[in-house]
């Protein structure tokens, strides 16, 4: 087998595996990259894995930095199935209809700001790209294997990043016997509520695994919860406002449960909770409709409680007049919105009528870039630039970690040990990290291979 490193090698961003074996061709992911905006369109609108010419796409998540440039896929000429669970294909409609609007949006934008002369960059892909690439998604259920060819079979279990997560486990025939190869696409954590802890699988020949948090270990989620109460406490003891700045897939539909949770032990005090994000709203639905794939904590809520995420004093705002009057409304209340990094969405409105109050508080539950409106805040820089506008910041602003979906150290090393004891790995690989994470995890990795990993850089291929 030939593997070529398409994306997320050397960084963690743009997931995309290029696998050749036999008269096969098959790639694991298809991920946006994200970052500076010339860098990412020309990665982005290029394709080095012959889109015309694969026989099929694995996807792992509906993450936009695995599924995103589905729709760019298909327009280079790709028309063949793209395998992943259930949840995962309704997840990666929404998500990739909403990248297509927001490109049309910011092409619009760079149109209008443009010097003369200047041509406006087009979408890397529309609406349509995305309803014809969603039709190519063949559903399949978490544990059972399906052949898809004579030479390949495959199985899905659960990676317990997000919703519809999986672990993709491969067995390929060469030369008269038989290989496994295991991508873990995005490893989650374990004992985080609302999705069930990543599933250990069978050893393997040949290890794909990710390393965004390679080198820290997570403060536990519990920890966040009891925080989150005191925090809300407090706003209301004050009459302030809660502002929650929160990506709109996994993070909010976990900050909502915990308040569900809080609601439900009779501690969440009265204070009215909306959640601004039409995006969130629609994929929390797509939370309940496979509420079954949830972990034993909401299948024991569900038992006594018709939904997980819903409580009395929850609003799920819906239209921008709804929104609008939010920033008209006085506290005490609590706000969660898109998007995570405060770089655009509806919680940038939030916070530019809230930061210059004491009595509100700014809840960070999330990593947030460098040159990022989050940073600042989290900087608790003098003042922040909103909307070309300079304000004093003056809310209190409390940073809760514990939330990241991603595997920490001590959950990769609880993975690999499960690994080792089901006959080890022969060759591995580490893909999105940071160079230091990937570095980090590979002298733990080392002890279950029987040789070195390998951190690939992009576009680099190796015979395994």
């Amino acid at each position: 087998m030939k593997i070529t490193f398409c994306g997320a090698a050397g960084e963690v961003t743009g997931s995309q595996h290029l696998l050749e074996f036999g008269d096969l061709r098959v790639l694991l992911d298809c991920g946006f990259f994200q970052g500076r905006r010339a860098e990412s369109r020309r990665k982005n609108e290029t394709f080095r894995c012959d889109p015309p010419n694969l026989d099929a796409v694995i996807l792992s998540h509906a993450h936009i930095d695995h599924c995103g440039n589905l729709p760019g896929l298909y327009r280079a000429g790709f028309r063949g199935p793209v395998f992943c669970t259930d949840p995962t294909a309704d997840v990666a409609d929404i998500m990739l209809l909403d990248s297509a609007r927001i490109q049309a949006e910011d092409a619009k934008y760079l149109a209008r700001h443009l010097e003369r002369g200047q041509v406006p960059p087009e979408p890397l892909y529309d609406e349509e790209d995305v309803r014809a690439v969603v039709q190519l998604m063949e559903p399949m259920p978490y544990n059972e294997w399906f052949t898809l060819n004579p030479a390949l079979r495959l199985r899905f279990v659960e990676a317990g990043h997000i919703l519809g997560s999986a672990i993709c486990e491969l067995e390929f025939k060469e030369r008269a016997r038989t290989r496994r190869l295991v991508f873990t696409g995005d490893l989650g954590r374990r004992n985080l509520p609302l999705l069930h802890d990543p599933q250990p699988v069978d050893g393997c020949d040949i290890l794909i695994s990710e390393s965004t948090y390679g080198n820290r270990v997570h403060p536990p989620a519990a920890d966040l919860k009891q925080a989150l109460l005191e925090v809300i406490q407090e706003a209301v003891h004050e009459g302030g406002k809660v502002i929650i700045p929160a990506f709109s897939l996994g993070r909010t539909q976990r900050v909502v449960y915990f308040l569900n949770q809080l609601t439900n032990e009779g501690l969440l005090p009265e204070v009215p909770v909306f959640v601004d994000s039409p995006l969130s709203n629609r994929l929390t639905s797509v939370y309940r409709r496979h509420a079954e794939l949830l972990d034993a904590d909401v299948q024991s809520t569900l038992m006594t409680d018709a939904d997980a995420f819903g409580f009395h004093g929850l609003t799920y705002i819906g239209n921008r007049q709804e929104s609008m009057a939010l920033n008209r409304r006085k506290g005490p209340f609590v706000v969660i919105a898109a998007s995570g990094m405060c770089e655009n969405g509806r919680v940038v409105h939030h916070l530019k009528n809230s930061v210059e109050d004491p009595k509100n508080r700014i809840v960070i539950i999330g990593f947030q870039a460098a040159h990022t409106l989050g940073r600042r805040i989290v900087e608790r820089r003098e003042k922040v630039s909103i909307f070309n506008r300079h304000y004093k910041l003056k809310a209190q602003v409390k940073t809760l970690n514990g939330l990241s979906a991603h595997a920490d150290v001590e959950d990769f090393k609880w993975w690999y040990d499960q690994l080792a004891s089901r006959g080890g790995v022969r060759q591995a690989f580490l893909v999105h990290g940071e160079p230091e994470s990937s570095q980090s995890l590979a002298t733990i990795l080392r002890d279950y291979c029987d040789e070195d990993p390998i951190i690939p850089q992009q576009f680099e291929s190796f015979e395994v």
